[in-house]
Order: structure tokens, then C-alpha cells, then sequence
């Protein structure tokens, strides 16, 4: 069961750090973001791994352990829409992640495989 939360989680990281590849930043504004963009930390649905933007940065940690799965860079593609560029440590796979911004607090993410998966942004 372990297994299958990891691989999931790793999935939905990969696909996040893909994205963060990708150059530049800007922080958008306005009511899509609420202005704070992506900035902060997303855990994903299940809860297995806890991802942090800051400043263009991406990171993604087991909540279990604490250990590095993920990490990359991320840009905004519009007010609404973040690639991810990222490099899963576990898998030592390169992925590309787009994500929409549907609330302030849920990202809806594709990784460069089709999976799709849902972040939430905690308090």
C-alpha cells in the first residue's frame, strides 16, 4: 500500500518538477491567484508529498520520511497557468508538469504522460 501511495505521489511530483524547468518567473495578481500565485506549499491528494514554490523553486518532500522526491524550477504561462520543469530523484526522470490554477487554494496538474492530479495549498 506504501508502495502504491509513493509511486502515485512520485507521479504527481514528477510531473510537477517537469515544469519548473522551464525559465523565468513572475508572480501574477489579481482574483485567479488571489496574489499570492503559487507561491507556498501544495500537498497532494493523497498526502504523501508536500510541495514548495518559492521564487521560481520547486520542491517536493515525503511527508513520512521528510526525503527529497522531487525538485525543479516553474514559471507562470499566464495569470492561470504554471509549467513545471522537474527532475524526480527517486525515478531520475526529467518531466514537464502544466498546472491551472482553478481556486487560490487547488492547482489541477497534468504531467507530460497524461496523468492528471490535484494539489491543495495548506495553511
Amino acid at each position: 500500500m506504501v508502495t502504491v501511495r509513493r509511486s502515485a505521489a512520485c507521479a504527481a511530483l514528477s510531473s510537477l518538477l517537469i515544469i519548473s524547468g522551464c525559465a523565468g518567473v513572475s508572480v501574477p495578481s489579481g482574483p485567479a491567484t488571489g496574489g499570492a500565485g503559487v507561491e507556498g506549499q501544495w500537498t497532494d491528494a493523497q498526502g504523501v508529498a508536500l510541495s514548495t514554490f518559492s521564487g521560481g523553486q520547486f520542491v517536493s518532500v515525503a511527508t513520512d520520511t521528510g526525503n527529497r522526491l522531487s525538485e525543479g524550477t516553474y514559471r507562470y504561462r499566464d495569470r492561470q497557468n504554471i509549467e513545471i520543469s522537474m527532475m524526480s530523484l527517486i525515478r531520475q526522470r526529467q518531466s514537464l508538469v502544466n498546472c491551472a490554477m482553478v481556486t487560490a487554494s487547488q492547482l489541477n496538474c497534468t504531467n507530460d504522460q497524461g496523468q492528471n492530479f490535484i494539489l491543495r495549498r495548506t495553511s
